[in-house]
Formats: C-alpha cells, structure tokens, sequence
C-alpha cells in the first residue's frame, strides 16, 4: 500500500478495492453519517460503484488521490478517511480538506492531527495557496476540527441538497486558510 503521509500516530495510505468492508462499516455507522444523510447506511453496491471509484481517482494536477485511508501507526488499525483534494484538476491552488473517521476515533485528536500534516504539506510540498473546508452549521465538533486545524470561518450559507436532514435548516458553513495566514502563524 502507498503511505502518502505520516504523523506521529497516523499513517494516510491509497485506498485500494480491499478496503471495501473497511468503507462500508464505517458509511453503516448512523452516527457517522448524521451529517451526511442523516444516519442512513451505505449499501455494498454504493459503496463499490460511487464511494471507492471516488476514493481512488488520481488528480491529474498532483498525478496522486485526494483521499487516503488513515490507520494507527502503531496498530495498524482503519480509522477513516481524510480528504484533501485540488477543486479544478488542473490545478493544486485551491483544495477541499474534509475526514470521516470511525467514533472510536473520535475525541483522540486523530482528525485535527491529519488534517495539520496535509495542510502542511499542501503547503510546503503541493503548490496549495487556498485550503477550504465544508461542514453543516449544526457539526460543532467538525467546525471544532476545522478551527484547531487553522481554518477560519468564511461564511455560512444553504447547500442544494437533495433531501432535508436534521439541522439542514440551519444551513453550512465554509471554513478556508490561505498560505500566507498559514506562513504568519
């Protein structure tokens, strides 16, 4: 498997197709997919046909993914996912970071710590100069990630979904860092 990053307690590899239950576990957990649609699960054949190609897409500005399987460093153990992926495939200026992680890894400072190293190298090793990230206005512990992570709030606005959720009502927010606020910090 391809490491395309590590932390001190993260590895962020390419997700192959043996990564499939992996995904569907994870997309089954209602409390993962609150956010998303509400709670409901993946099926197997979502996953397959929508949620892996994606996964496994090269950009053909970086010629590498936009998302990458985290596991524990030290035990090897599937967290999640972590995105970091450019907006237009041409170019690398401007990426959306984003994470789904597993609820026993949540509260460990796992997602913070990732999405820090992939600024960081956005930055540093990529050609990034705008890092943005997308969340509903009522995901106070992902709006908590995004700021740890050195994301500012932009905005708050309402998304074309094509079904309400929970907490939709109060629309989304977009949190961004540039490269020249990451330099001054």
């Amino acid at each position: 498997m391809s490491t395309f990053l590590e932390t001190g307690r993260l590895v962020l590899r390419a997700f192959t197709t043996a990564d499939t239950d992996r995904l569907l576990a994870l997309d089954s957990d209602p409390e993962v997919m609150r956010f998303i649609n509400g709670g409901r699960p993946t099926s197997r054949e979502a996953v397959e046909t929508r949620v892996l190609p994606r996964l496994l897409h090269d950009h053909p500005c970086w010629a590498t993914r936009g998302y990458w399987a985290a596991q524990e460093t030290t035990t090897g153990t599937f967290l999640g996912w972590f995105e970091f992926r450019p907006l237009d495939e041409r170019g690398p200026a401007a990426v959306e970071l984003g994470y789904r992680l597993q609820q026993a890894a949540w509260g460990h400072g796992y997602a913070t710590e990732g999405c820090q190293a992939l600024i960081r190298k956005g930055f540093t090793d990529l050609g990034v100069e705008r890092v943005t990230a997308n969340t509903m206005a009522v995901n106070t512990r992902s709006r908590r990630v995004m700021e740890k992570s050195g994301l500012s709030f932009v905005r708050t606005f309402t998304g074309d979904w094509p079904e309400a959720i929970e907490g939709s009502e109060h629309g989304e927010v977009e949190y961004a860092l540039t490269r020249a606020d990451w330099a001054q910090r």
